[in-house]
């Protein structure tokens, strides 16, 4: 077997010099505003969710946190930051220089370095510090490195273009700290294969034999003729080839995409047996190309734009998380998608707001349970793919698609991204319908079904006309989805899911689908939707626009409560997932990657829609 590859794909470079030619003196600006919001990002996340004591100092003109810690001689030292609690669920933004002051100097700059030896290594009870300062060391290096290309200034030639948008959007996860870690990527792999630099991938085929591949695939399609549609017939031909040489045809194999580096750095290594006994056929490079999306795992072709989005399983950690596919889930994407498409054609348009679910259908995974019990835990997860519909299949006459979590971008030009989109329709008009438009449809899932969603921005894609919102598309079910059977309103329309394996859960304990707690149904709605993807445009409109966050809660709970009075067939589900409650529960991703995963982490925030919550409150 001969496989060629290019030199990016391998994340092997001829040329060492050019590729770190942007770590140098001339480009201390770019290092030092990337690491002073890698910082501001780390010591919001340990603020807020209570890892490390912080003094609150508010004034009239300006307000600030200080954050003690201690030097290597045991002297004390001073973190100043400065920020605020918002109104939106109180979470913590800081902005600016942050400062570092100690009894020998009159205040300098903080650096990143410094707050992790005099702050971060004494949090007592971490058991995965060594590996969390990595992921900030990495997403520092690797930030500098993706803001040091030649980059457009303004975007507004890109508006119409998505999948461009999902490469240009650059400053979005302004909650986690780690947000461009990429554990897994060298520099090399990292211009090869992030989005930011928005390069050429082929993809590398393989086709699995039929009883060591697992499949899901939706009602409204065939697998072999939506395979078929993924090739061009040139591919089509020399795979047919390669497998008719192996004394095989298309109907005994499940074919299935590899991301290059997935391939090189995991599948040939740890499948190397099934490579040789030909349980795994390597049929060769895709002719066409694709690019990466912001989650770098989800690609679209570059070639063929409305060809369907393919989501690939790497063994890469970003954010925190190793981004690769189980087995259930691939197979539950389909069997999720169709559930929910399902129920709201039966409900009837005139009942449903109007809103797009981009259906998984099509997913395929490598057999694990298949292989030795000693080498399972290696493989899971690491050969699988899924397939999305395309935005482009559900656009109407001038309807263009966003990014939903690019809507707070700012330009390299400083001004916001869609900063023409409100000038021209206003302000709150502008505002007030995103969010009845992205509102509705998360709300009406939860209520009318019993049904929450992980709807954070990068689960959204917004479809406007000329910047006004009109509806918004949701996306990624097949682990993003939760609901209580008993509490569902068509119970016996439940879908019947492919089990997590036990190893699975033990890893990930809130990687799960069916509870029987109903408030985790809707914080799960609510941790997504409400604390992550709309507090930052809350956030961003007060902080760019001087829009009042309460007016901004008090707009999205009118909106709710008038959906309520508009359908009191769902009362009883009105207070069963009482979105207007006190407090929330939301997770704690910072501690959850400090403490590991041993216990729950989560934790009660108040509501900023509490307080609008009666029926008869303006």
């Amino acid at each position: 077997m001969n496989i060629h590859t290019s030199p990016a794909q391998t994340g092997i470079s001829t040329e060492q010099a050019p590729l770190t030619a942007w770590i140098n003196s001339q480009n201390d600006a770019c290092f030092q505003a990337v690491e002073n919001r890698v910082l501001r990002q780390l010591v919001q996340t340990l603020i807020f969710e209570k890892i490390i004591p912080a003094r609150y100092d508010e004034t009239t003109n300006a307000s600030q946190f200080s954050v003690s810690g201690k030097t290597a001689l045991n002297r004390d030292v001073t973190y100043i930051f400065a920020g605020q609690r918002m109104k939106s669920f109180g979470q913590v933004k800081l902005t600016g220089q942050p400062m570092r002051w100690a009894a020998d100097n009159d205040g300098a700059p903080a650096s990143l370095s410094s707050f992790i030896d005099e702050v971060l290594r004494h949090i007592p009870g971490t058991i995965n510090l060594t590996p969390f300062i990595e992921e900030l060391e990495q997403t520092l290096i690797k930030d500098v490195q993706s803001l040091s290309q030649p980059l457009a200034q303004d975007l507004s030639r890109y508006l119409s273009d998505y999948n461009a948008l999902e490469g240009l959007i650059m400053d979005a996860h302004s909650y986690h700290a780690c947000y461009k870690s990429r554990i897994g990527f060298t520099l090399n792999d990292n211009e090869a294969f992030g989005p930011e630099f928005r390069r050429d991938i082929e993809l590398v085929w393989v086709a699995i034999k039929n009883d060591r591949a697992d499949i899901g695939v939706s009602g409204d399609y065939d697998y072999q003729r939506a395979i078929d549609n993924q090739l061009t017939e040139n591919d089509q031909s020399r795979f047919g080839r390669t497998l008719a040489q192996a004394g095989l045809d298309f109907a005994d194999v499940r074919l299935l995409p590899v991301h290059p580096w997935q391939w090189h750095h995991k599948i040939a290594p740890t499948f190397h047996r099934e490579i040789r006994d030909g349980t795994i056929i390597y049929l060769g490079i895709g002719e066409e190309a694709y690019r990466a999306q912001q989650s770098i795992r989800t690609l679209a072709n570059n070639d063929n734009a409305s060809r369907p989005y393919l989501k690939v399983a790497m063994n890469l950690t970003n954010t925190s998380s190793t981004r690769i596919l189980a087995n259930h889930t691939v197979r539950n994407g389909p069997v999720i998608t169709d559930w929910l498409a399902g129920l709201l054609a039966e409900s009837g348009a005139e009942k449903t707001p109007d809103f797009v679910i981009l259906r998984e259908f099509l997913g395929a995974s490598f057999n694990y349970e298949s292989l030795p019990e000693h080498r399972r835990a290696s493989a899971y997860g690491s050969l699988g793919a899924v397939w999305r519909e395309n935005v482009t299949k559900y656009l109407r006459n001038g309807e263009v698609a966003f990014p939903f979590n690019g809507l707070p971008h700012m330009q390299q030009n400083g001004k916001p991204v869609i900063d023409g989109w409100i000038k021209q329709h206003g302000l709150q008009e502008w505002t007030a319908q995103l969010i009845r438009v992205s509102v509705l449809p998360i709300l009406h899932l939860l209520y009318a079904e019993g049904i929450g969603l992980e709807s954070h921005g990068q689960n959204i894609v917004l479809i406007h006309k000329n910047g006004w919102p009109e509806r918004i598309a949701l996306k990624d079910f097949h682990d993003g989805v939760r609901y209580s059977p008993a509490d569902l309103a068509r119970p016996q329309k439940a879908p019947s899911l492919h089990a997590a394996p036990a190893s699975h859960l033990k890893l990930n304990r809130n990687s799960f689908i069916i509870t029987d707690d109903v408030n985790a149904v809707r914080d799960f709605t609510c941790d997504a939707f409400f604390f992550i993807a709309l507090a930052e445009i809350a956030i961003f409109l007060n902080r760019e626009y001087g829009l009042a966050e309460s007016w901004f809660w008090q707009t999205t709970a009118g909106i709710i409560k008038d959906y309520q009075n508009q359908h009191p067939e769902h009362e009883t589900r009105f207070a069963k997932f009482d979105v207007f409650a006190p407090t929330i529960q939301v997770e704690e991703l910072t501690k959850r990657r400090l403490f590991g995963d041993g216990e729950a982490r989560f934790m009660q925030v108040e509501n900023p829609l509490h307080v609008y919550g009666a029926r008869d409150a303006d």
